[in-house]
């Protein structure tokens, strides 16, 4: 006897619901509606399923930067909030090796992402992101009358840099060391500058404010730095001279959102991520 139409419309209607429970999506598949939504250069699988709540530990020198990519990263990408903090970078490497719950890293140096990879504390190698350039800045009123980086070896002036383990002092120690086989730069200059240094401040930004205020006549700092305030005024640095700045991110190993993390960084590594760095001064990464 056969089986009444009734009966067979009924196992249709359950294969069909069986097949449609158990699909699924792998990493690198996913509806054209969800891969528009996504910003160029983040994963076409990134989108969170539920909230995410990402916290980025970024260098000082990233602090304008970051918040505008806080902005567009939360538009591009609903469901996802970036919590940034911002520090001198070995500061924030130390705090992770501690066990601080970050998701992402970003440091002024490659130095510091890569202390965390070769401790086994990341999820993947370091990604370089972005370039630096650095100069010379003076209080508005330039009360020392520095008018070429020469002038940093001048007894008395004062000097204000940033503390021994901050990523812009080893930047700033390679450039004294270049000026100073620079013609017309005096034999002794590295030792010049060392003697005028009257202050180490946590981070770079501490430093730009402390010259704001007036606190000393010259520093060096990253030319991002010195762009975002207006009440300083850069020296140029020759070019022969000056020192090329990578900046480098890592995703936490401890991190329970690293596909997000990931995501994330491949994103500010990617077009949408460059454009804003850019609109701040940073140069792209090397090639």
């Amino acid at each position: 006897m056969r089986p009444s139409l009734t009966v067979l419309a009924a196992v249709t209607v359950l294969v069909l619901v069986a097949c449609s429970s158990g699909t699924s999506l792998s990493p690198s598949s996913s509806s054209p509606t969800d891969a528009a939504a996504l910003p160029s250069g983040a994963p076409a699988w990134a989108t969170p399923a539920s909230p995410v709540d990402l916290t980025i530990y970024g260098a000082a020198s990233l602090k304008g930067a970051l918040e505008k990519v806080k902005t567009a990263y939360e538009a591009a990408v609903p469901g996802t909030t970036l919590t940034i903090s911002t520090d001198a970078s070995s500061a924030l490497a130390t705090k992770i090796e501690q066990g601080a719950p970050a998701d992402v890293f970003l440091s002024a140096d490659t130095e510091n992402p890569q202390s965390l990879v070769d401790a086994g504390l990341t999820d993947e190698p370091a990604v370089v992101f972005a370039g630096n350039r650095l100069t010379v800045i003076v209080p508005g009123d330039d009360p020392a009358g520095i008018a070429t980086p020469a002038d940093l070896a001048t007894s008395g002036v004062k000097i204000i840099a940033a503390g021994d383990e901050v990523p812009i002092t080893k930047y700033a120690t390679q450039l004294v060391d270049s000026l100073a086989n620079e013609p017309g730069y005096p034999a002794d200059f590295a030792a010049a500058y060392a003697a005028n240094v009257v202050s180490r401040e946590d981070n770079v930004k501490a430093v730009v404010a402390k010259l704001e205020l007036g606190e000393g006549d010259a520093g060096i700092v990253y030319v991002t730095d010195a762009a975002a305030s207006t009440n300083v005024v850069t020296v140029d640095v020759p070019d022969s001279a000056n020192v090329r700045v990578t900046c480098a991110g890592v995703v936490v190993k401890a991190s329970p959102n690293t596909a997000a993390a990931q995501a994330f960084l491949a994103w500010l590594a990617g077009p949408d991520g460059q454009a804003i760095l850019a609109g701040f001064g940073f140069l792209p990464p090397p090639p």
